[in-house]
């Protein structure tokens, strides 16, 4: 089994989370956590350098590092693992926000468990990208979610019990919709004669899942990711979960964990029922636009630091799914570059207002000013974090938002442009929320003397914030390089069996 790189993605934060469990002191404890995020970040970048040189010698099957173990016989149930350009973007950022997220929690109280459970959900996340096995995909799913409510419950701020339960019961209703439709795949997923398998490449292979019963389950599978993509109406747990989960779990929360929806409906539920998506497409292109427009909209009446981006994230992830269900290779290319950008621009918000409430105990626009000459290097960076998000070009938000917006157009009919158009509305609407903020927050004059005497960054906040300024910087920078590792996984199945191009 470890001959296979894939599975120490799952084997290090487990032996992280031992290592934790051993732990005597604040210094061991950093160490362990510091250490195995390097660690799983160095990996998933020599699985980069590896795939791409696999690539470029004539590698051309759906995904590389394939390999299964079986589990259980009787449901024909595989630790099955394999990895395309997507998955591997998505170990990056993973790896990424892990460490950034680490030094972010510097100073948490509880540390021992607080980096135990944050492991845990991290596991869940790693399982999750490197799963081909749809029953080992949704366990690893659920490990990711359960954490969650501990994460929030016990070092969260303001009415996190509530938020907590809200959050737990929201997305465990939506993997309630989502085992429904993946046992429903199971049992339509291979022709007669054939052993009924869990496997996405199989089931993608068979193509044995008839239309009447894709149009059935591809919604059930659709919303069940969806809800965790924070697709509307199903968004309401995403701003007060974040509001109150503590930085480091709103960064990977934010910046990962939402990602797994829109990787599942695209991996799921448009590869595996693609005549399905191409019929039912416009009813969640309705819902998953008003999430777009609602998002933003949302973000502009919002006081809280907090709210405001999570609201945006709201909007930005919508964008994912709407991007997604264009079912064009452009738009989908920028769909995942979205995923990348939301993840990294979203962690870099989350980490800074989690270091302005440290030091002025608010997140309260109206109870601050005058940051800039205060908190200079903090401020500088949540300017840098804001342009992103507007999508100023040289960041990674221009380059997301731009391929997106040119695939959606590409469909030429009046519904399809009408909504990419409203889409588009939401860059505006984007900006006066961002300008809001930074007007409100860093100029003007000082709201509180007490602020005069607040310090700037620490040297681990400085390394966690410029570590993910140069990430937005370098997608922005170099958007072809992203472009191309991920292009390759839409020219196998999912355009020849629709004829789209």
């Amino acid at each position: 089994m470890f001959s296979n790189i894939l599975i120490y993605f799952v084997v290090i934060p487990l032996v992280m989370m031992l290592g934790l469990a051993l732990c005597r002191n604040i210094k061991q404890i950093r160490a362990v956590a510091v250490t195995g995020s390097v660690a799983l970040t160095a990996l998933s970048v020599w699985l980069l350098v590896d795939y791409l040189a696999l690539r470029a010698a004539g590698a051309d099957a759906p995904m590389l590092w394939v390999d299964s173990w079986q589990w259980f016989a009787p449901l024909n149930i595989n630790l099955a693992v394999g990895v395309d350009g997507i998955s591997i973007a998505m170990l990056i950022l993973t790896g990424i926000i892990l460490i950034t997220g680490s030094f972010a929690s510097w100073e948490i109280p509880q540390p021992k468990e607080f980096f135990l459970w944050l492991i845990l959900l991290s596991t869940g996340v790693y399982g999750f990208f490197i799963s081909i096995d749809l029953f080992t995909m949704f366990m690893f799913y659920e490990v990711a979610l359960i954490p969650m409510y501990l994460l929030i419950g016990v070092w969260g701020s303001g009415n996190k019990n509530y938020s907590a339960m809200k959050l737990t019961l929201m997305l465990m209703g939506g993997s309630a919709f989502l085992m429904l439709g993946l046992i429903g795949i199971y049992y339509h997923s291979a022709p007669e004669g054939q052993p009924l398998t869990w496997n996405i490449l199989q089931i993608a292979e068979y193509d044995a899942i008839s239309h009447g019963w894709q149009k059935f389950l591809f919604p059930m599978t659709f919303v069940g990711f969806g809800v965790l993509g924070a697709m509307f109406p199903f968004h309401t747990w995403s701003p007060d979960g974040h509001a109150s989960a503590p930085t480091a779990v709103s960064m990977l929360h934010a910046g990962v964990l939402m990602k797994l929806g829109g990787y599942g409906c695209f991996r799921v539920a448009i590869y595996l029922m693609p005549h399905a998506a191409h019929e039912l497409a416009w009813i969640f292109l309705i819902l998953t636009g008003i999430s777009v427009v609602y998002g933003a909209f949302s973000a502009c009446v919002q006081n809280d630091l907090k709210y405001i981006n999570a609201y945006s994230s709201v909007s930005h992830c919508g964008l994912v799914l709407f991007a997604i269900l264009m079912l064009n290779t452009t738009a989908m290319t920028g769909a995942i570059m979205q995923m990348l950008s939301h993840g990294l621009m979203t962690a870099l918000f989350f980490a800074l207002i989690g270091m302005i409430y440290g030091r002025t105990h608010t997140r309260d626009i109206r109870e601050m000013g005058g940051m800039m000459q205060i908190l200079p290097y903090l401020s500088v960076c949540y300017v840098i974090a804001g342009m992103a998000s507007l999508g100023l070009p040289g960041l990674s938000g221009f380059v997301a938002e731009m391929t997106i917006f040119v695939g959606s157009f590409e469909h030429t009919d009046l519904f399809h442009r009408i909504f990419v158009i409203v889409a588009c509305s939401s860059i505006v609407t984007t900006a006066v929320y961002i300008l809001r903020v930074v007007g409100k927050l860093l100029y003007g004059p000082v709201y509180d003397e007490h602020h005069l005497t607040l310090t700037d960054a620490k040297w681990w906040e400085r390394l966690s914030t410029a570590t993910l300024i140069i990430c937005v910087a370098c997608i922005g920078c170099f958007p072809n390089f992203f472009a191309d590792l991920i292009k390759f996984t839409f020219s196998p199945a999912i355009f020849t069996v629709i004829g789209l191009n």
